[in-house]
């Protein structure tokens, strides 16, 4: 038989499916773990693309973004917030604006470093993470007792407790926690 007319497994690039290729295998084996899964969330919402910030006695810092039209530099400075200049930190030279707007505050990539008093910063984080949580509980706690026993027209019951019910969300902190700067 002439070799032009044999047939070849191999001709027009055709591989044998045995052989393992990645787009033969199953889409499960393509899949992250989820140790991997967990290092990519907590890498997406760390700030290691931003230098780490030394801290300031009596001042909260942030890095505040120049491109959020919603929250923007105009509002964080109504509310209180300093523009962190670079003579305040030595070894920041390379983060100093040089032209425009914002020249000799700190600045990475659209980001700029701004500063709040420690007091206002602590009434702040009180007020949102403490005082209003506590309100919306109570709320809830109201709603719930109202509806306990409560039936509708056939007769059954609106509500139903499970576990422990809302008995966690009765035993929020009393003491006024101190947040970190």
């Amino acid at each position: 038989m002439e070799s032009k007319l044999k047939k070849s497994l191999n001709a027009g690039g055709r591989q044998d499916r045995s052989n393992g290729e990645a787009s033969h295998q199953a889409p499960e084996d393509k899949f992250i773990s989820t140790q991997e899964l967990g290092n990519m969330w907590s890498e997406e919402w760390t700030q290691s693309a931003l230098p780490k910030l030394p801290n300031v006695d009596g001042w909260h810092l942030c890095w505040l973004s120049t491109t959020n039209s919603y929250d923007s530099i105009d509002k964080r400075i109504r509310l209180g917030y300093v523009p962190v200049k670079s003579e305040e930190f030595p070894g920041f030279d390379n983060y100093r604006v040089k032209s425009g707007e914002h020249v000799g505050h700190i600045s990475c990539n659209e980001m700029l470093l701004y500063k709040l008093p420690m007091e206002i910063y602590q009434k702040v984080m009180t007020h949102m993470h403490h005082d209003k949580p506590r309100e919306e509980a109570e709320k809830v706690t109201i709603q719930a007792a109202n509806l306990q026993g409560a039936r509708d027209s056939n007769g059954r019951a609106l509500v139903r407790a499970e576990g422990d019910g809302i008995g966690s969300i009765e035993q929020q902190p009393t003491k006024t926690p101190v947040f970190s700067g």
